[in-house]
């Protein structure tokens, strides 16, 4: 009875699974993603958009408990207000109406402006506001909201506007960007609200309850001004005006007892500007000017670009002093302008990086510090030997890290090391002291400023400088605190560290698993987890973003991750007692909380290969955590897919790691086609949902999946100096070792990567004829014309790549000739027998095209069965929604038709003509 029962269970389920759909391109446009979330601040109220199909979005705002409280079309970007009492939110059109617009050839101007809304979360009462430039809410204090307006005619409302009641008889004009905006200051409570013309920029204070904003004064009969709005006491102070102005840098102080600005009072086109750095304070009349071209004893003056910023104290106000532009003669026509570039052998920076870094050039800025006390004593802290200055998070410390990498620039062309000269400044005296030479990694001050800090890339280990005692202390001496899988020709990375302990006391760094609390001048260590033992790596997870230190009073919360089952969770650790206390674990994976700001509330993601990543809400125990959205519930209506890990022997004898995904439906007694698709190495997102969308660079394994492919993702191990060999032999004997399970059809398999996985992939298709068909995306199949290329996303040289990065060759082509020789498949081309797809674009900026070009031309002459794609303009991938789904497309009906035996579509039999493009795209299966 119990055997019959179990049958007809089996049979229904396999009935419901048969009765599932299968994915289709089309269906790719049903499944939404979850867009800025948020928990108020008082922990009760979650808000999300859904965002369906890469176009609308749809706000939903929730509770702790799963209901829905409030939800709009078209909305997004929800932001509650800091007493949780309202949600504050953007309005667009429907992206259809939009594009139906240009194809009636509507103008851009007239084109529907965003709207803002704003929702009571008590009252349940909805407010609109249209045509809206930018909108502004305090972050720390509730009360009111700051918005300009695209055009100047007034939203309509029936609450009073006393601006506009007394402004009635004026004619209202649109006003261009150059003159400003009208800046509408609404009380959320009151309803009341105020209109302020030719607004150019305003900002609220983070805690004090205040309100600046610069104009321009134009149209009006008056003059550009700064103002300055005390909320609580409804008072409005012009704290500086000129006849003609430009403003920049308009910043308060956090408690808003302070503003700072910069001031361009010349207005024409001249090359020299003559700005001027102002302060005001609360109880000042006007502000006064600080800093001006006669201030220094140098010809620099303050800078509209470098931040201008106050430490969290208030004592001290941080700006840039630019320096002066190189003068152009603006007498010489375009006839009598020489254009050349001129490239040196020995200047630091390549000149592709100086023509990509020209825009910060010109604008370059050391920064300065004036202290706020009756002195207003000013301290240069960077100059040209230390052009870099870094700051505490707070900026209170009495010193400032300073920084130079010009010595070594030139040679971080092939090494791909960034190393620097470093030294603190004293912030009240101006006193230097060079604290480290030629150091390479991560450098920077703890908290309270009373050491540096970093990783040395060189001698793989943590240290400290404890500025007071000049004591340099190595803390991991002897220890492995680096990458222990590190397999390229180049210093190991660290695991990283998770903050510094209240007062400077101890510093947190991370080995492969566990979390060590370092005493910072003996370098003395305790072990807070017991990770290795398990193979579970702890990680800090920071809640609190204000605090500059690990509050060891508190229980801190880490992050879970087992090596082995891939599983993860939440553990909370606390620091009094030592105890670890896990919260929650699975065979999932869980992103990164998100507190709320007063309560202890916070919310997750958790997802599976079958979960999608929904919202959850919990306390800090992780207890009863209850689910709050359910983004695609359409999934259950469809094949979906599960994954598992698989492992096999490397014909290095190394025990490897890879996933494998089967069809829903999977039965053992068939045979499936297979795609193998890899990079280096991804067994670790076994758990990361893939959700049906048009991939910018690799298949989709849901998709393929639903559609009844194998999918099989090897990890690599490589051995520098044979990047492709080693590919061999990690990948094809995990096929083998797949195809005697029986279930894999050897005969149609194939093989799909991206960049550096496309470059493997024409690497094996020279060396093994397993594969009926292959996708390679921006491959190098040169290595040696592709050392001398460019990065020109970065201007950088690619040589550092391949003799001590990813492509692991271990030095120059004159040094291992035959390195190069034997890992460039554009010398064994004619050995391949597998059809190609290759998709290389004319902007890519990683790797040049004319890698993907050479690969097709040389395919081409030897007559073998080859495509190219090349998307116009794209970067290293399709980032455009109708480029991204047309390779999704093509490279589904590529593998269809080699590995599943479907009709060619037009495109593979006669291509797309010139004559045709953006015409006929040759979608069409040729029947035979």
């Amino acid at each position: 009875m119990r055997s019959l029962l179990l049958f007809f269970v089996c049979l229904i389920t396999l009935s419901l699974t048969a009765q599932k759909k299968v994915l289709a391109h089309e269906d790719l446009e049903l499944w939404n993603s979850i867009e800025n979330q948020r928990i108020s601040p008082n922990g009760a109220f979650v808000a999300y958009s859904l965002e369906q199909g890469e176009k609308d979005q749809f706000l939903k705002v929730k509770n702790t408990n799963g209901q829905e409280v409030f939800s709009y079309d078209r909305a997004s970007k929800g932001q509650f207000t800091y007493d949780s009492k309202a949600l504050i939110f953007n309005i667009t059109a429907w992206k259809d109406s939009v594009l139906d617009m240009k194809r009636r050839k509507v103008k851009k101007k007239d084109l529907p402006k965003d709207s803002l809304g704003i929702y009571y979360l008590g009252s349940g009462e909805l407010q609109k506001f249209g045509n809206i430039k930018s909108y502004k809410v305090p972050e720390k204090w509730s009360g009111v909201i700051a918005y300009q307006l695209e055009e100047i005619e007034m939203p309509k409302d029936t609450t009073q506007d006393s601006t506009a009641k007394k402004t009635k008889k004026k004619k209202d004009k649109k006003v261009s960007k150059k003159n400003g905006y009208h800046l509408v200051v609404r009380d959320l409570q009151t309803r009341e609200q105020d209109t302020f013309k030719f607004v150019t920029d305003y900002t609220f204070a983070r805690k004090g309850k205040a309100l600046a904003w610069a104009t321009t004064g134009e149209h009006d009969s008056a003059n550009a001004a700064i103002y300055v709005l005390d909320i609580d006491k409804q008072k409005i102070s012009k704290i500086y005006e000129a006849k003609k102005a430009n403003y920049a840098q308009l910043n308060f102080s956090e408690s808003g007892q302070h503003l700072g600005f910069v001031v361009d009072t010349d207005t024409t086109k001249t090359q020299l500007r003559p700005r001027e750095l102002y302060h005001w304070e609360v109880g000042m009349d006007n502000a006064e000017k600080l800093v001006d071209g006669n201030t220094t004893d140098n010809t620099l003056t303050p800078s509209a670009s470098e931040e201008l910023r106050f430490s969290k104290d208030e004592t001290k106000l941080y700006f840039g002093l630019a320096l002066p532009p190189i003068i152009k003669d603006t007498m010489l026509l375009e006839e009598e302008t020489v254009n050349v570039e001129v490239w040196t052998y020995d200047e630091p920076r390549l000149y592709t990086v100086q023509e990509l870094q020209l825009k910060n050039d010109t604008v370059q800025a050391y920064t300065a510090v004036i202290h706020l006390d009756k002195t207003k004593r000013l301290t240069q802290l960077a100059n040209e030997s230390y052009p870099e200055t870094q700051l505490t998070d707070h900026a209170n410390a009495p010193w400032a890290l300073v920084r130079n990498p010009t010595p070594y620039a030139l040679e971080s062309q092939w090494t791909g090391e960034r190393a620097r000269d470093y030294a603190v400044v004293n912030l009240s005296t101006g006193g230097q002291k060079k604290v480290l030479t030629k150091l390479a990694g991560r450098v920077t001050l703890s908290p309270q400023g009373k050491y540096v800090y970093g990783y040395n890339n060189t001698d793989s280990l943590w240290f400290t400088y404890n500025i007071a005692k000049d004591q340099l202390k190595a803390l991991t001496k002897g220890k492995v605190f680096y990458d222990e899988t590190h397999d390229s020709p180049s210093s190991p990375s660290p695991y990283g560290f998770a903050g510094w302990t209240e007062k400077d006391g101890a510093l947190l760094l991370y080995d492969r698993y566990d979390i060590w609390m370092f005493n910072p001048n003996s370098g003395e260590s305790t072990r807070l987890t017991n990770g290795r033992e398990t193979q579970t790596v702890y990680r800090y997870l920071k809640l609190d973003w204000e605090q500059d230190h690990i509050d060891t009073t508190q229980k801190a919360l880490f992050s879970t991750f087992n090596e082995t089952d891939k599983s993860a969770g939440y553990a909370s650790y606390d620091f009094r007692t030592g105890t670890l206390t896990p919260l929650l674990s699975g065979r999932y994976r869980y992103g990164y909380p998100m507190k709320s700001d007063v309560a202890n509330n916070l919310i997750f993601t958790r997802e599976s290969f079958t979960e999608f990543p929904d919202l959850w809400v919990a306390d800090m125990d992780m207890q009863s955590p209850t689910k709050i959205s359910d983004a695609n519930p359409q999934q259950a209506e469809y094949n979906w897919g599960n994954i598992e890990l698989v492992t096999w022997t490397s014909l290095d004898g190394i025990e490897l790691t890879g996933m494998l995904v089967k069809p829903e439906n999977f039965d053992p007694s068939k045979k499936y086609p297979m795609l193998v698709n890899f990079y280096e190495k991804s067994a670790d997102g076994l758990h990361r949902h893939r959700a049906p969308s048009a991939g910018r660079s690799t298949i989709n394994y849901s998709f393929y999946a639903s559609r009844g492919y194998l999918i099989f993702n090897p990890d690599v191990h490589y051995r520098i100096g044979y990047p492709g060999e080693s590919a061999y032999n990690c990948v094809i004997p995990g096929i083998t070792a797949l195809i005697e399970k029986g279930f894999v059809d050897k005969d149609n398999i194939g093989v799909q990567g991206h960049s550096w996985g496309g470059y493997q992939i024409a690497y094996l298709v020279t060396r093994t004829d397993i594969f009926k068909a292959a996708e390679a995306g921006a491959p190098v199949p040169n290595m040696i014309s592709a050392y001398g290329g460019i990065r020109w996303w970065t201007g950088l040289s690619r040589q550092f790549q391949y003799e001590h990065t990813q492509s692991r060759i271990g030095g120059t082509p004159w040094e291992y000739p035959t390195r190069y020789l034997e890992n460039s498949p554009i010398f064994t081309l004619d050995k391949i027998n597998t059809p190609l797809l290759i998709m290389h674009n004319d902007a890519d900026g990683h790797v040049p095209w004319y890698q993907g070009i050479e690969f097709f031309v040389s395919l081409r002459r030897l007559g073998k069965p080859s495509w190219f794609l090349n998307y116009n303009g794209e970067p290293h991938w399709p980032l455009k929604l109708q480029n991204r789904k047309d390779f999704t497309l093509r490279m589904a009906q590529f593998f269809d038709h080699y590995l599943k035996g479907d009709p060619k579509p037009q495109w593979m039999e006669r291509g797309v003509p010139a004559m045709e493009k953006g015409i006929n795209q040759g979608y069409e299966l040729v029947e035979e």
